[in-house]
């Protein structure tokens, strides 16, 4: 993994190379804006779904968690289809299966296919989810929080406009609205698969020079699991949000619109904590006060919905919302806890892979959980549990190391600075 130095680039090439940057910078930020509207998108209409389509409470939990699951299997693809093919090809091929993905599930009456119609409306959300951290190392080595930041942001804003437009755009279309409600993203995810077409390959290398890094060492390294059960448990809280928090407030009494909204505004809190979390997170003092901070939002947001979902329930989502900025924190660390470009793609496949086999028994739960007992108890205990498990893994990942130095055959004397970049930017 070793590289020798190029030499320094002309006027134009440098120009060309800016330009460049600014295209995969908004490439990245657009592909984000998908990462998450095919799944917020469902927790408002969830009961329409169910009786569109007659399923129970129960199957119901399957279409929540179904996402998770389909973000930690096709997200293992990753890196092996990036060292084979251009990275914008893979991400370009990956949003238009999503986008047929999202026609498919809108258009159906079958069960069965929903399903087959999400898994290929994940697949633009999982291989982002694993190859973007990677492609910010690679082409933005210096400047990892503020482009973490960007993405992260923006995959805020998608989840943001999808919780909130989703329920108003199901009422006003009639019966059948949820459906045009669900498929309405397949544009959105189309239009980000453009840029990806023109992008340059990579920043002054060759495809040849490019290769993945093989990902079983890892399970070898303790900061690496560590990693992926901090990053399970946070996406436990944010898919029992996305898909249960909706449903939990109509059940509470709050009408469907009202609902969407209030998991809207939580969307929406979430954009600004996305933007400044990383930047913050690359500070290694900064950690651990960011962490503890997230976990008393944790503890105060679910508290207030258990308690009192009636009252005040746009400040529970708020404070919830800001404990989600563990999501941009995890991201911000997959960047820091590895020294190359082809590293920190390995240790973002399996700690997004593993992390959401994890969290897709939490959604499950939840809809198992209410279809058993009638009520959401089952709910706060599990989000209770997760919490704590949290406080733990982000408490041991926030220390100052990396996995190269864990694993056998990733020797920090095979990398060069410049092929390891500044994990401080």
């Amino acid at each position: 993994m070793t590289r020798t130095a190029a030499a320094p680039p002309s006027a134009p090439d440098a120009t060309q190379r800016r330009r460049g940057l600014v295209l995969v910078a908004v490439a990245i930020v657009l592909t984000a804006a998908n990462l998450r509207t095919a799944v917020s998108s469902v927790g408002p209409v969830l009961a329409e779904l169910e009786a569109g389509l007659g399923v129970s409470s129960a199957a119901a939990g399957v279409v929540t968690t179904m996402p998770v699951l389909c973000f930690a299997l096709i997200g293992f693809a990753g890196p092996p289809l990036a060292a084979r093919f251009p990275d914008g090809h893979v991400l370009a091929g990956a949003l238009s299966t999503m986008a047929a993905g999202l026609v498919l599930r809108a258009v159906v009456d079958s069960f069965p296919l929903f399903l087959v119609g999400t898994a290929l409306a994940m697949v633009g959300g999982a291989l982002g989810n694993v190859l973007l951290p990677g492609l910010v190392k690679r082409w933005f080595p210096e400047r990892t929080g503020l482009l973490v930041g960007a993405y992260s942001a923006s995959m805020a804003i998608g989840g943001a406009v999808a919780a909130v437009s989703t329920a108003p755009i199901a009422a006003a279309l009639g019966q059948d609205g949820w459906r045009w409600a669900l498929g309405i993203w397949a544009v959105l995810a189309l239009a980000a698969a453009l840029p990806w077409l023109v992008t340059p390959r990579r920043p002054g290398a060759s495809r040849g020079s490019h290769r993945s890094v093989r990902m079983a060492p890892l399970l070898r390294s303790p900061l690496a699991l560590t990693l992926a059960a901090f990053f399970g448990l946070q996406a436990t809280q944010a898919y029992v949000v996305m898909g249960w928090s909706a449903q939990y407030l109509r059940d509470s009494g709050l009408s469907a619109a009202t609902a969407g909204l209030l998991l809207g505004i939580n969307s929406i809190v979430v954009i600004p904590v996305n933007a400044v979390v990383p930047s913050l997170t690359v500070r290694q003092r900064w950690q651990r006060p960011l962490l503890l901070g997230f976990m008393a939002c944790y503890a105060v947001g679910w508290t207030g919905l258990w308690l009192a979902p009636r009252t005040m329930p746009w400040l529970w989502m708020s404070v919830l919302a800001v404990g989600m900025g563990t999501f941009s924190m995890v991201l911000t660390l997959l960047g820091l806890r590895a020294r190359t470009p082809e590293t920190v793609s390995a240790l973002s496949t399996v700690t997004q892979g593993w992390g959401y086999v994890l969290a897709g028994a939490g959604p499950l739960l939840v809809g198992v959980l209410r279809g058993a007992t009638g009520g959401y108890g089952g709910m706060f205990v599990l989000i209770a549990v997760a919490t704590v498990g949290l406080t733990v893994t982000g408490w041991l990942v926030t220390r100052d190391r990396f996995v190269d130095d864990e694993v056998p055959g990733w020797s920090p004397a095979a990398v060069s600075p410049a092929a390891a970049g500044s994990p401080r930017g």
